[in-house]
């Protein structure tokens, strides 16, 4: 899942559930977010989503009462807006590949993590929640040294193009970057408050945990919803990547990462006004500053929140 401000009502913030209703509310929001992507959750998903602190016997009791009415549909061990057994089917077939398309994830997460002046990396996306479709891309999201992003990121999309010899572009797809003067991401709603929560660690894990002590925010949108841990050990910086960051640092460092952040940001702009599509058929867009850079293929975050608001409007 990568502007709108949605605005939940004011019985679905933290704290404890003191009343059916707004646990129903609570529910119901979180299985329109995800009936987006036809995905059913568990009732321990939908307790880990909710915008609310909701107590087991008050969760059980909702639930039940949300499927006697019809509101709501269960499939197997998951719930639903659809009355869909398929759908089942799907997350089930969606979860395997998944499970098998992590550890090359982490594999090459921390490969990434060894080119010049990166912090940290994490998984994103689908893969992050535990879901992979078909044709699944692996998406990143990496921290760079500050006032050193703009050097990073080149020198990760020029190895990147040696993957399209090979077909293997698709596992490399760096979708979001930070350097560490702009942990504190601006997109405060849903869909970002679960990118984050559901963000996986790969390798630099110090970065990272500055990084969730920044966005501590997205704790409002979902408090029952833990930081997820780097679960592998990170390997001590290689020689080749200090000897880099030594030639490109210092003030001469700080010109070339700002003269390739302009280019870059110049030669998007281009193929935007020239509406541009990518593989996927999506127009191509990149939101960039001096502090981050953020792939916008089709405003997707955009289209997410809108269908979000929409779907809350019908229930």
């Amino acid at each position: 899942m990568t502007k709108f401000s949605i605005i939940l009502p004011d019985k679905i913030t933290p704290g404890t559930a003191t009343g059916h209703p707004a646990a129903m509310t609570a529910v119901l929001h979180v299985l329109a977010y995800f009936d987006i992507f036809r995905y059913p959750l568990t009732s321990a998903e939908i307790k880990q989503f909710a915008g609310m602190d909701i107590a087991e016997p008050v969760l059980a009791d909702t639930l039940q009462t949300l499927t006697r009415e019809g509101k709501i549909f269960r499939l197997l061990d998951c719930y639903s807006l659809q009355d869909n057994p398929l759908l089942v089917y799907q997350r089930r077939q969606g979860n395997e590949r998944a499970k098998q398309l992590l550890q090359k994830a982490i594999r090459i997460g921390r490969f990434l993590y060894r080119f010049p002046f990166v912090s940290a990396v994490g998984i994103s996306g689908s893969l992050s929640k535990n879901v992979a479709d078909v044709n699944a891309d692996i998406d990143f999201f990496i921290i760079t040294r500050s006032n050193r992003l703009w050097t990073a990121r080149t020198l990760m999309h020029l190895f990147k193009k040696l993957t399209f010899l090979t077909g293997h572009q698709h596992y490399y797809c760096m979708n979001y970057y930070v350097d560490e003067q702009a942990l504190s991401l601006p997109d405060r709603n849903i869909f970002t408050a679960i990118e984050i929560k559901t963000l996986l660690p790969v390798s630099g894990e110090k970065s990272m945990q500055a990084f969730f002590m920044a966005n501590q925010w997205a704790n409002d949108w979902l408090p029952k919803c833990n930081w997820r841990p780097q679960t592998h050990p990170d390997k001590g910086s290689a020689l080749l990547k200090r000897t880099l960051e030594w030639i490109l640092g210092g003030k001469a460092g700080n010109k070339l990462n700002h003269f390739l952040w302009k280019i870059t940001d110049r030669r998007w702009k281009k193929k935007e006004a020239r509406k541009q599509h990518n593989k996927k058929g999506l127009p191509m867009g990149l939101v960039t500053g001096l502090h981050f850079a953020k792939s916008n293929a089709g405003d997707f975050q955009g289209k997410v929140l809108a269908c979000y608001e929409q779907k809350v409007q019908m229930l």
